[in-house]
């Protein structure tokens, strides 16, 4: 009976200790955020994936484009294909992705993706039995008739993906959308032969992209961070990057941010000077632009000055931390760590986790992935945070 009272009351000494380590820990916690939370949008970095719907195109369709890639345009050849993501739920839990990049085709009256004419090459059917490419509206894929495999079909359906799980995790550091708008295909070459040419965007279709993200987060866009809600009372959007007007991100939790790149570029700025009633920035041509927010430099060894100029005045910068097929291929960081170092605050890569194949083929695929020191989901940004550094972690 001694014996037992004896345990009790080490066991309770233990729990109670490590009651008090626990609280130690929590208080350490609460102190950390409580000054990563004075950091602003643009004094942290994010990892996210390029061209995040993506899913592997048909080994035969492959294996034909493969013999005609030396005829094929740049942005057509074949190792800038292969590549795939895992389900965006994964990409956000597993490996704390924060910025997504979404491409859409413009589809107003429906159907224009139905058919893949790419399959006459591999023996499978040209239709493609899905009734949602049937429905109006922007569709999301790479390039249509060939590299037409994705996550999702529609943006909307892909926006409300991320919604959902946004509700379900409503305390998460901003989340940055990238929306590129496409307007080639493989058709403006082989158009004779049946393939889809893409739609041009115009004034009315950019009106269009702002209405579905207002039919998935409301017309309010309450969880949108805005070009009007970061310019407030300067005159121009760029005055007020240039103020260091960027909300504070405690703030902002929940959030999502939609910066815009490709063809529909001019369009969606016409009677909207300063991107003025506009649910998303664009990538401005350049630091002058009354626009300027967000800056886009893909190679950060190439641009690394740029970059680090752009972040120390406050400016927005994606970069890229590697390319399809090139990093898991050499195993070479030198590109990662030049996105790292640059200050960039969107820096996209296709291996968040290493090429799969690395395992089965090590001789031709490296072990090459790209994550933040510690695994970290995000980290203070080394430019325009630099006075910050070391004041703890980044949750959520």
């Amino acid at each position: 009976m001694k014996t037992h009272l004896f345990f009790v009351l080490i066991a309770t000494l233990f729990i109670s200790c490590k009651k008090e380590d626990n609280i130690d820990e929590r208080n350490a916690q609460t102190s950390d955020q409580t000054e990563i939370n004075r950091l602003r949008l643009n004094q942290i970095q994010t990892l996210g994936s390029h061209n995040s719907y993506h899913i592997r195109m048909d080994e035969k369709l492959f294996s034909f484009l493969t013999t005609i890639n030396f005829i094929l345009p740049e942005d057509y050849k074949v190792d800038g294909l292969d590549y795939e993501h895992e389900p965006l739920d994964i990409q956000l839990n597993k490996y704390k992705l924060r910025n997504f990049e979404i491409d859409i085709y413009a589809d107003p009256e429906g159907g224009r993706f139905y058919n893949r004419q790419g399959n006459i090459f591999n023996g499978i059917p040209v239709a493609s039995g899905i009734d949602e490419l049937r429905k109006p509206g922007f569709k999301v894929l790479h390039i249509p008739d060939i590299d037409y495999k994705t996550h999702f079909y529609t943006l909307k359906s892909m926006l409300q993906a991320l919604k959902t799980w946004s509700d379900a995790h409503p305390n998460h550091i901003p989340i940055t959308l990238l929306i590129e708008t496409k307007e080639e295909t493989v058709g403006d070459i082989l158009g004779f032969l049946g393939f889809t040419t893409a739609i041009k965007f115009t004034p009315s279709l950019c009106n269009d992209i702002d209405t579905e993200i207002k039919s998935v987060f409301g017309d309010d866009l309450a969880k949108v961070i805005t070009p009007d809600k970061v310019r407030g009372t300067f005159a121009t959007l760029k005055d007020a990057v240039l103020a260091n007007n960027w909300p504070k991100s405690v703030k902002q939790v929940g959030k999502f941010i939609f910066v815009m790149e490709g063809g529909a570029h001019e369009e969606y700025l016409s009677a909207h000077p300063s991107l003025q009633n506009r649910a998303m920035f664009v990538y401005a041509d350049n630091k002058d632009n009354d626009e300027s927010a967000f800056l886009i430099y893909n190679n950060p060894i190439r641009n690394n000055v740029d970059i680090r100029f752009a972040v120390s005045n406050n400016f927005m910068v994606r970069t890229r931390a590697d390319g399809p097929n090139v990093q898991n291929k050499s195993g070479d960081y030198t590109q990662q760590n030049a996105a790292f170092n640059s200050g960039a605050q969107v820096i996209s890569t296709d291996y968040y986790r290493a090429d799969p194949r690395s395992i089965n083929y090590p001789s031709k695929y490296k072990p090459y992935s790209c994550r933040f020191p510690n695994g970290d989901l995000a980290r203070i940004n080394p430019i325009s945070a630099a006075d910050k550094q070391g004041i703890g972690k980044i949750a959520e």
